[in-house]
């Protein structure tokens, strides 16, 4: 994730040093309403691109509790690349797409992409189909990774009035460059496997999913339970 002032040291791929040199966590910088992007150019707090890539860092934080909860080797294992991963999104998103970087910035790669979808084929191998829309919960676990979902489709949503913004991977783009759009592609990818995984969290747990009852036969299911007791009631009423 991008940081402030001179406090946070990014080094080029291939350097012996490490990525991240953090001297003091607190910078002062920010208290204007200003902070800068990891090129170190300075922008407002309220940038889409700072909303973008902070949307980010919630979603992964969402999939940290997740973790806590205790999920099998496999979707463990998941998790903590994808947690990784999201770092390379935030970066990505906090650096503008220009041509000819004096530094190769660290971006998301198409093969991040591709292995979110073979997750989503392999979780989703065992899964019944789905005969309604699902409802977030079920299993602790379960209704922590559809938060984590709901929050990677916010992201997504605030990545893509970054675009809009400032345009998509165009060192065209006025004022300050462009958007990478496989950044976009991974959060989008990502709500998804967060979907398959919750629902096979709930599998694994032996958690019936909650299935979405719409407004029409919830009423019709409600009315018949009523007529249903109307006679019990009279009966009881008489003895």
């Amino acid at each position: 994730m991008p940081s402030s002032g001179p406090f946070c040291t990014a080094r080029h791929a291939g350097y012996p040093e490490p990525m991240v040199n953090l001297t003091r966590i607190y910078t002062r910088t920010g208290d204007a309403g200003r902070t800068r992007l990891s090129n170190n150019e300075e922008t407002a707090k309220t940038d889409p691109r700072v909303e973008a890539y902070g949307c980010t860092d919630e979603t992964n934080s969402a999939l940290g509790v997740a973790l806590a909860l205790g999920p099998d080797e496999k979707l463990r294992e998941a998790l903590v690349l994808i947690q990784n991963e999201l770092f390379d999104v935030g970066a990505d998103l906090s650096n503008p797409v220009v041509a000819n970087p004096e530094w190769e910035p660290l971006r998301v790669v198409q093969s991040s992409i591709d292995r979110l979808e073979r997750w989503c084929d392999e979780f989703g191998e065992p899964l019944p189909n789905l005969r309604s829309f699902i409802l977030p919960g079920g299993c602790p676990l379960a209704a922590q990774l559809h938060i984590a979902r709901s929050l990677a489709r916010r992201a997504e949503r605030r990545a893509w009035e970054a675009v809009e913004a400032f345009g998509p991977e165009d060192e065209r783009a006025e004022p300050h460059g462009g958007v990478s759009l496989l950044a976009v592609k991974y959060l989008n990818r990502l709500s998804d496997l967060l979907f398959t995984m919750a629902r096979y969290a709930n599998l694994v747990a032996g958690h019936d999913e909650v299935l979405w009852l719409p407004g029409g036969e919830r009423n019709a299911a409600h009315a018949e339970q009523v007529a249903a007791a109307r006679p019990a009631h009279r009966s009881a009423g008489a003895q």
